[in-house]
């Protein structure tokens, strides 16, 4: 194991991490590691944008561990190294016949690290990343590795657990048969078409995105990605693009996956971006709430109502939907969500003092930030929007009762 000379920094250059990052190269000195440290936090691909994953004791990256990738067709799963990141695998899941269900819109993300924070893609009858999952092994503070499946006692807290219950090693995710998709982008769709009906346009596709500013008369970008076998919809408030957009002005449509209706394989339509380019602008911030979708056109009239306070620090918003499911501290927990994301420019005073103002509006409404994201709110706050957080504190007691996996974010959260 290995400790870089050079300061580490997340994928946003907003957080330099203190901890010692060293690189085992075998799940055995992994669990040497954790075994003998006081503590230990696991460090995916940087991509979150705060201080999730940093600790004042030493950071594991699993960058150098044995690359497990290994479909069971019989099963229809594939277990991963938590490492991995989607682009390898959908790559290789691609090529043995199979599909996941569902990617975000970076393909440049470590496994583990999106299925802990809850990130997710889009989807009226899509789940989020984590709901793949079927099994998990990990490094927990005694330094063994314990196996949870679900159906056990433990499974639902433990999948999206921020990284609170030890390192994960691997994971097993379910698999669908390989499947098509075209995307096509409408432009200039207009609010009150959306206000009147918001879940019928994001609903047009089989993954949809809204991309706005929240100023103006119209929403400036729909990405509708649908299934091969699927007409377009009918968006008549808006006109298709005629040629490829990126939803940030001004930055290289080269970075974006096919467009124009062009049908080809689900891990190159489901991303927004392609994992041989910087994603998004790569310069910036990024906060996302999920709010139930019974209080989606309440939450959007009301940040319709900040344009004027949020425009100046925005590169764009984007509007996307997630279905339920049943873990603990997922975003989309007990019901479907609308997600609202914001790339904020990297102007952390500016963005932190504008997201009380958005929080006042979206927490009364049920909202919950995206774990690896910029936010303000603590436990306290959060607590009603996670009817389970009571038990996964109980599993976290009982698993790292010395908090050999805490760190000062999970001290404002939990």
């Amino acid at each position: 194991m290995e400790a870089p000379s050079r300061e580490e920094q997340n994928w946003a250059g907003s957080h330099t991490y203190r901890g010692r990052v060293v690189r085992p190269r075998s799940v055995q000195e992994l669990q040497d590691l954790v075994a003998t440290q006081e503590r230990v936090r696991a460090l995916g691909s940087r991509h979150s944008f705060t201080d999730i994953a940093d600790t004042d004791g030493v950071l594991v990256s699993l960058e150098e561990l044995p690359l497990a990738l290994q479909v069971d067709e019989h099963r229809r799963t594939v277990t991963v190294g938590a490492g991995t990141t989607f682009h390898a695998l959908s790559q290789h899941v691609h090529a043995a016949g199979w599909a996941l269900p569902t990617m975000a819109s970076l393909p440049h993300i470590s496994v583990a690290g999106a299925v802990a924070t809850g990130t997710h893609g889009s989807g009226r009858r899509v789940q989020a990343l984590a709901s793949m999952v079927r099994a998990l092994e990990l490094v927990r503070a005694d330094g063994e590795v314990h196996r949870v499946e679900r159906g056990g006692p433990d499974f639902a807290g433990s999948v999206v657990a921020l990284g609170a219950l030890g390192v994960v090693t691997t994971l097993e995710l379910e698999l669908v048969p390989t499947f098509d998709l075209w995307q096509q982008v409408w432009l200039e769709l207009r609010w009150d078409t959306v206000a009147a009906d918001p879940l019928a346009v994001l609903g047009s596709g089989y993954s949809v995105s809204l991309f706005t500013s929240w100023a103006g008369t119209a929403i400036e970008q729909v990405w509708v990605k649908g299934l091969a076998d699927r007409p377009s919809p009918d968006l008549d408030a808006a006109h298709q693009a005629g040629t490829t957009v990126h939803p940030i002005p001004g930055m290289s449509t080269e970075a974006v996956t096919e467009q124009l209706g062009v049908v080809g394989p689900w891990h190159e339509r489901l991303p927004h971006f392609r994992a041989t380019f910087t994603p998004s602008s790569g310069v910036e911030l990024q906060s996302e709430y999920l709010v139930p979708i019974a209080r989606a056109a309440e939450a959007i009239g009301g940040l319709r109502g900040l344009a004027d306070l949020v425009a100046p620090l925005l590169q764009v918003s984007e509007i996307r939907t997630v279905a339920a499911d049943d873990l603990w501290l997922s975003g989309a927990f007990g019901t479907d969500v609308v997600a609202l994301h914001f790339t904020w420019h990297r102007d952390w005073d500016g963005v932190h003092a504008v997201l009380p103002e958005i929080e006042r509006l979206l927490l009364p409404l049920g909202a919950r930030p995206h774990w690896g994201k910029c936010f303000v709110a603590t436990g306290s706050d959060m607590a009603g929007a996670y009817p389970m957080l009571d038990r996964f504190k109980e599993l976290r007691d009982r698993t790292d009762p010395a908090r050999t996996f805490g760190n000062a974010f999970l001290d404002r959260v939990l």
